[in-house]
């Protein structure tokens, strides 16, 4: 039952942060750039449990639910720079370059801050504690993981998508012209 309820909660948080990132982005496609970064998240606290050899409870998916916040959050750091750096006129690949450099301690100093900061917990053997660690864990390890991964795979998937929209553009404007041109045969005028 519990299972079930996480899992529906889980498509709402979803649905409910493209939402939240497509009305201040003012795009559809950048939210789901963004949020492609969250499946490493949940490798991350999988594999922190894995290592650490504690099992994954519901606790450890609370933790992986703070993962998803952070990793947006890094995500969304880098994303608004890129727009920035765009509006003023920068080429795409500079952008993408200036974007990733400048806001690269942030993103890294956000994930080294966190896992030192649990890393009492962590370390922690008293009965009490036992019950945070999973989410500490889940939380520590997720943002480790996805970090890297956040900084290689937001600028390569905003390329792919920069790319995908200028083909877009051009097969549309091919359409229009070859469309106009049999329209302006199929005339008797």
């Amino acid at each position: 039952e519990m299972k079930g309820g996480m899992k529906r909660a889980l498509v709402m948080i979803m649905i409910l942060i493209y939402a939240l990132l497509a009305v201040p982005l003012k795009s559809y496609w950048q939210p789901l750039v963004i949020m492609s970064v969250l499946p490493f998240g949940f490798v991350g606290a999988m594999i922190g449990h894995w290592l650490t050899d504690f099992p994954l409870s519901v606790l450890s998916f609370f933790g992986m639910l703070a993962v998803m916040g952070v990793v947006v959050n890094d995500s969304l750091v880098m994303l608004t720079r890129f727009n920035e750096l765009r509006k003023e006129g920068l080429p795409l690949q500079k952008a993408l370059v200036l974007a990733g450099s400048s806001r690269f301690r942030a993103i890294v100093l956000t994930t080294v801050t966190t896992a030192c900061g649990l890393l009492p917990l962590l370390l922690e053997t008293s009965e009490q504690a036992q019950y945070l660690i999973p989410a500490a864990i889940s939380l520590a390890w997720g943002e480790i993981f996805a970090t890297p991964i956040t900084l290689f795979i937001i600028p390569t998937l905003i390329h792919i998508a920069s790319d995908a929209v200028s083909l877009a553009k051009r097969l549309r404007g091919r359409l229009t012209t070859a469309t106009s041109c049999k329209t302006e045969k199929g005339t008797p005028f």
